[in-house]
């Protein structure tokens, strides 16, 4: 057969390549070429009993449907792609894995290497956010306090002691917070309390040191003037000694008429301590008598309720109302603080952020620190203040024999056996 037609234009009437007919000359195709089984001998390509088509005709064309074994392109190979199955995936699909070529079933997930991943990813994140606090809450410390200026210091003895030290301070304090906090307006700072904490192996001691307590004034260094001061044998009541040169001469003071040396400094003022109150929602306490005190501001009936950070402000304050002054507002004082020590250091705050970090803010910024606290030693103070009051802890006032000139005199010979036991620390046996 010849696929085109050779020699002479001569087409008669048909249109084509330089004809003038008026109808246009069948489509010239190529030969179809199928990819499937040679035709046999003769038969030219077409099927038994197909005749050739006449010149000019179109052959059949091949289908482009799923057909079996009959598509132009041999088998298999269109199957499905009409239907949008081109890579298999059904019954009898073309893709690997599966019975008739289909995709086989996913394989089963690793939850040893998630949970593996897992873990790794929580524990770096709580290790990067551990560092970032701590980093975060050192920064806010307020190391003002410089003991190297203290001369003539006591031998270190056992154990940790801590000078824990209230002040009026109204550093930064509005008008209208005085007024709310019944703290009135004078100028400068003294001392309101004053705490010796000792945290040792044998039970954590909390001592309160009256303010009125009748102490010498020794020798000492001026914190700002670096100049000496020689002691004269003169006696005050305690918190004259800050009044007179401030934190270091207190510490002085305290280790020259006890004999204990002070490791730690720590104080806060008025607005400080009001806030970390209200930061951990207010403090319960079980306040042991009806109180009632124009001059702090305290009006409490007895028994059991929570205070905020007005309401403990005053309670801790009051002395006036109490029927042994200055020695009961320590007791108080105490209870207090081992129900916030007790109140802070709680899962219910630790683990919570939105009270971790304002506790932490408010506390932090409102506390003055030695130079050398750390955030380790703060956190040992206050969960030693927490079972103070538990276990073999003990809370007591410093021991007093009588008073002179309205001076609170301590009992000389208690004072040296607690001294004595602190420094070895041992369990304290004193009352």
């Amino acid at each position: 057969m010849s696929d085109w037609p050779e020699g002479s234009d001569n087409r008669g009437s048909r249109y084509g390549r330089g004809s003038a007919g008026a109808q246009p000359e069948s489509a010239r195709v190529m030969r179809q070429v199928r990819r499937g089984s040679a035709a046999p001998p003769g038969q030219g390509g077409y099927g038994p009993g197909q005749a050739a088509p006449p010149y000019g005709g179109i052959p059949q064309q091949p289908s482009y449907v799923d057909g079996g074994d009959g598509n132009a392109y041999g088998n298999g190979y269109d199957s499905g792609y009409n239907t949008g199955q081109v890579y298999g995936g059904g019954p009898g699909g073309g893709g690997p894995g599966g019975p008739g070529g289909g995709r086989g079933p996913r394989p089963a997930p690793n939850w040893r290497r998630r949970i593996k991943w897992t873990a790794i990813t929580v524990t770096t994140v709580l290790a990067v956010t551990t560092v970032a606090t701590y980093f975060w809450a050192d920064s806010k410390l307020n190391r003002e306090v410089d003991l190297s200026k203290v001369i003539d210091r006591p031998e270190t003895g056992a154990g940790t002691n801590y000078l824990i030290v209230g002040s009026d301070s109204r550093a930064g304090m509005s008008a209208e917070e005085k007024k709310k906090l019944h703290t009135g307006s004078a100028e400068g700072k003294r001392t309101d309390s004053m705490m010796l904490l000792h945290v040792g192996s044998n039970g954590d001691t909390l001592v309160s040191l009256p303010r009125d307590s009748d102490v010498e004034i020794p020798t000492y260094t001026g914190s700002d003037s670096g100049k000496t001061y020689q002691g004269k044998g003169r006696h005050v009541k305690l918190n004259a000694a800050y009044a007179e040169d401030g934190p270091e001469l207190l510490v002085r003071t305290v280790e020259y008429n006890t004999g204990l040396h002070i490791d730690h400094y720590v104080e806060i003022g008025f607005a400080g301590f009001a806030n970390i109150v209200d930061s951990v929602g207010g403090v319960e306490i079980d306040i042991p008598q009806d109180i009632k005190d124009t001059k702090s501001g305290a009006d409490f009936k007895k028994g059991k309720q929570t205070l905020n950070g007005e309401e403990a402000l005053a309670f801790v304050r009051t002395r006036y109302a109490l029927a042994g002054s200055d020695l009961d507002r320590t007791k108080n004082q105490q209870k207090f603080l081992n129900a916030l020590a007790s109140q802070v250091a709680t899962p219910s705050t630790i683990l919570n952020p939105f009270k971790l970090y304002p506790t932490m803010g408010s506390g932090l910024d409102s506390l003055i620190v030695d130079k050398d606290m750390g955030l380790y030693d703060l956190g040992k103070m206050f969960w030693a203040m927490k079972g103070v009051n538990g276990g073999d802890g003990k809370s007591m006032n410093m021991p007093i024999s009588g008073s002179s000139g309205g001076n609170l005199v301590w009992d000389k010979a208690k004072v040296k056996t607690l001294v004595e036991e602190l420094n070895s620390d041992e369990k304290v046996t004193v009352e």
